[in-house]
This record gives C-alpha cells, structure tokens and sequence, in this order.
C-alpha cells in the first residue's frame, strides 16, 4: 500500500515515510525525519529535521513537533499540540550579534511519547519529558512533569485524576479530591485487567471463557 502525499506538502530531503502512511495539505516535514506505516499527518503540522514517529499514529491538523521528539506506535495527537525542547531558549547570543544556531546542542532536551498514548487537542508539553504507555492529557493541558503508563491527567499544570484502560476508557476517576492507594478494575469494554498500587499500574489480559 502506497503512502499519499498531498501537492501542498513540503517534504525535505531525507525524509522516510512508509507505507500506507497520509500526509496531507500543508505539512512541512523537515530533513531526516522518519515516519512509519499507516499513520497520518494532518494538516499544516509542522515535524522537525530528526524526529521519529512510529506505526498507526494520528497527528492531527495544525500540530508543531520540533526536534528531539520520538513518537512511539499507536500514539494519538490532537489538533494543536506544541512540543518544546529547551527550557531557557534564547533568539541571540548574549551580545546580540547573531542569532543562536536551531542545531541541538546540550541545551536541547529529549521528549518521548510512549505506545498507545493520546494527548488532547491543544496540549503544550515541555521538555525532557516521558509520556507513558497508553497514558491520556485532558485537552488544552500544560504537561511540566513526566506521566506514567496508563495515568489520566489534566490542567495547567495538569495533574493525575485517574487511569485509563488501553481501549480509552477511564477508571478510578478522582472525585473526593485524591485517589485511593490500592485499585483492581477490569474494563467492560476490552477486559484487560488493571492493578494499581502507589500510582504504578500493571495489566494482564482477563481470560474469556
């Protein structure tokens, strides 16, 4: 399955896009970036020179990615997310005589957005961060601190206020302004099976008879 590749799209040199994978109008991909199979790219999204994304995930319209992000399989990001990669950025150097190269250097942090993963619409994320494995962000959040598998949080900054199953759905919701240590949930939608103890969640597979 041959991947697509809108006219208005602006590709750069050594890009690779696999197959089955939508790149649509306006996107700007730039040098060296690596994209996998059967994902899509939406519209006016910005990915920068080095960036790896992996199988089967949605970027939504107007997104920016900059450099040093790595996107795992599965991976949803909704219209309007920001990614950053320096904490103290600068235009110039301290004596204003030319500007401060894009290139990384050792100002340039590492973000890395675990399989299965959704970020909302409208979401800033900052640098040298860890988004875990099929971990969700409440929409229009500001993501200061790494989050783990499975943990649902929001705001700005956002905060945990309960997990989420692997299909979507949330459980354990904070409602009473604080969560409980110890929780065994098993999903009526997919039945995966969750224990969590101390905000570390494991999984296993609940066998149908």
């Amino acid at each position: 399955m041959k991947s697509y590749i809108h006219p208005t799209a602006l590709i750069e040199e050594g890009v690779q896009i696999g197959e089955g994978t939508s790149i649509w109008d306006s996107v700007h991909i730039r040098r060296n970036t690596h994209i996998g199979d059967h994902s899509i790219i939406g519209e006016k999204t910005h990915i920068s020179y080095d960036v790896r994304i992996g199988n089967f995930v949605k970027i939504n319209a107007f997104v920016y990615i900059c450099t040093a992000v790595s996107v795992d399989d599965g991976v949803m990001i909704s219209a309007g997310c920001i990614f950053t990669n320096d904490r103290y950025p600068r235009a110039a150097d301290p004596e204003l005589r030319s500007l401060r190269s894009s290139e990384p250097d050792d100002h340039t942090l590492p973000t890395v957005v675990r399989e299965g993963a959704t970020l909302g619409a409208g979401c800033v994320v900052a640098c040298g961060l860890t988004i875990g494995r099929f971990a969700m962000v409440g929409m229009g959040s500001l993501i200061t601190h790494s989050i783990s598998d499975f943990q649902l949080v929001m705001g700005s900054p956002a905060r945990l206020v309960g997990y989420v199953c692997r299909c979507g759905q949330p459980f354990a919701r904070d409602t009473a302004g604080s969560l409980p240590e110890e929780i065994t949930h098993v999903c009526s939608a997919c039945r995966w099976q969750y224990s969590v103890q101390g905000g570390a969640v494991s999984e296993s597979r609940v066998a149908i008879a």
